[in-house]
């Protein structure tokens, strides 16, 4: 059954309409995505079984995929989890409200629907006022993954989800693009020793000064379908454009070499190809379709223009892109070069 999609535009102001709107649909068990300063999520009641289950269809998502449940305070954290560690309070002091999710243990307030299955529950406290505001207004926390078809690029502004999803939700709050544009950092705090397992804005260096020197274990690898992971992003494909992705890792002028071999191949195959290009390169390359994620050495741009330009080149009918990886891979660089071998068909690393 195809749904009558709803779009309401607020801008910085926070318009009391259309924000009421939202929040009514929300509280009477609809589907609303809605802007973070990541990327777009697609919320839900997260306590209401039925609403939480629309977004797994609308989104065309595995059921065992554990979504993050959205609070609008630390006070919205007390009924849904059994315990807060040391470590988490530590974490909510220095990054809440902001881009990181932290997964504790969890009560039997939250249905299985939400958390995949687990006994734990991962939350984030968004720093965008839209958000947070709709949380408030709605009355409830809010199971949003990122609002886009599972599996795809994540949506950076209200015309991606509007791509993805019109049609199967019920309504998507206009806020502008996202000003980060990769998703949360998660951290598990359940076992002694805290893991990452999805990298984000917020680095593994940043989080482990906040938690007193303590070493902070990394696991951010795509798991098998028949295990069980602990967060979104583990386990099936994601950030997928439907071209086929090449991602060149290297140093500068050995990925611009590489490029151009690739390019040279590739049309001798017929294929359309398509360029993600740091700005040091655009000059070596004329005459064919290609999309800036700015500067090597300013990872943060990387991130910020990652979805966009995989869903800009996927709408110019491209059959591969292949993506300059000479940017920097520290601090964000980490997290964009994350989604980015998670979307590649094919990785070459080159000196």
């Amino acid at each position: 059954m195809t749904k009558e999609t709803k779009i309401f535009y607020v801008s910085g102001k926070l318009e009391s309409a259309p924000l009421d709107e939202a929040a009514k649909i929300l509280a009477q068990g609809g589907t609303v995505a809605f802007p973070t300063e990541t990327v777009y999520g697609l919320g839900a009641d997260a306590l209401d079984e039925k609403a939480v289950m629309q977004i797994f269809e609308a989104k065309g998502r595995p059921a065992d995929n554990p979504l993050i449940v959205h609070v609008a305070s630390r006070e919205d954290c007390k009924p849904l989890v059994l315990d807060i560690p040391e470590k988490a309070s530590l974490l909510m002091d220095r990054f809440w409200p902001g881009p990181l999710t932290i997964i504790m243990e969890r009560t039997d307030i939250v249905p299985d629907v939400t958390t995949g299955g687990l006994d734990t529950v991962a939350i984030r406290f968004p720093e965008n006022q839209i958000a947070i505001e709709l949380i408030k207004r709605s009355g409830k926390t809010l199971a949003a993954p990122s609002a886009n078809l599972s599996g795809k690029p994540s949506p950076t502004s209200s015309g991606h989800v509007i791509a993805d999803l019109s049609g199967r939700i019920d309504a998507v709050v206009d806020g502008g693009d996202a000003t980060i544009g990769l998703e949360s950092t998660v951290i598990d705090v359940t076992s002694e020793i805290p893991a990452i397992l999805r990298p984000g804005k917020i680095s593994r260096e940043e989080l482990e000064e906040c938690v007193g020197g303590v070493k902070i274990a990394y696991d951010d690898k795509v798991h098998p379908e028949s295990e069980t992971v602990r967060s979104p992003g583990m386990k099936y494909t994601h950030y997928s454009p439907r071209a086929g992705v090449i991602l060149v890792e290297g140093e500068h002028s050995a990925v611009v070499k590489r490029i151009k071999e690739l390019l040279e191949d590739l049309n001798m195959r017929d294929a359309k190809t398509g360029l993600m290009l740091t700005d040091e390169s655009e000059n070596d390359f004329s005459g064919i379709e290609s999309f800036s994620i700015g500067s090597k050495n300013k990872p943060e741009q990387a991130a910020k223009y990652l979805f966009f330009g995989l869903r800009d080149l996927d709408l110019r009918n491209v059959d591969i892109i292949i993506v300059d990886g000479s940017f920097d891979s520290r601090g964000i660089g980490a997290a964009v070069f994350n989604r980015l071998r998670k979307a590649a068909d094919m990785i070459i690393k080159v000196q």
